[in-house]
């Protein structure tokens, strides 16, 4: 990965979805040019995972049964049953699977 590429994660999230739809809108609507589109997107990339890695502090805790993990182009998958969730302030939360998906946070060139 280069300075500038960033792992497009986010971009399934609510906020990354909602504004796809909001691009996608404007160039349908011929109101932006799709190369536009794109540097939009992927300066969302680089202000999320920017944004989460320095504001978001909050730890949680979770026990569940593994289903199915895989290791493929640097991204582990996890597939987890049975989730319950343990936050920060000893609150509990149940879930019956969780996908996670974890990926190198250090920048090229870091050790």
């Amino acid at each position: 990965m280069n300075s500038n590429t960033y792992y497009e994660l986010y971009r399934s999230s609510s906020v990354g979805v909602t504004l796809t739809d909001t691009l996608d809108d404007l160039i349908m609507q011929g109101r932006i040019d799709p190369q536009l589109a794109m540097k939009v997107l992927s300066n969302f990339d680089r202000s999320i995972t920017e944004i989460l890695s320095e504001k978001v502090k909050a730890n949680l805790s979770f026990k569940g049964h593994l289903d199915t993990y895989r290791f493929c182009d640097e991204v582990w998958t996890f597939l987890i049953k049975d989730v319950t969730f343990k936050l920060q302030n000893t609150q509990l939360v149940h879930t019956d699977k969780v996908k996670i998906v974890s990926c190198n946070s250090k920048k090229p060139g870091e050790a």
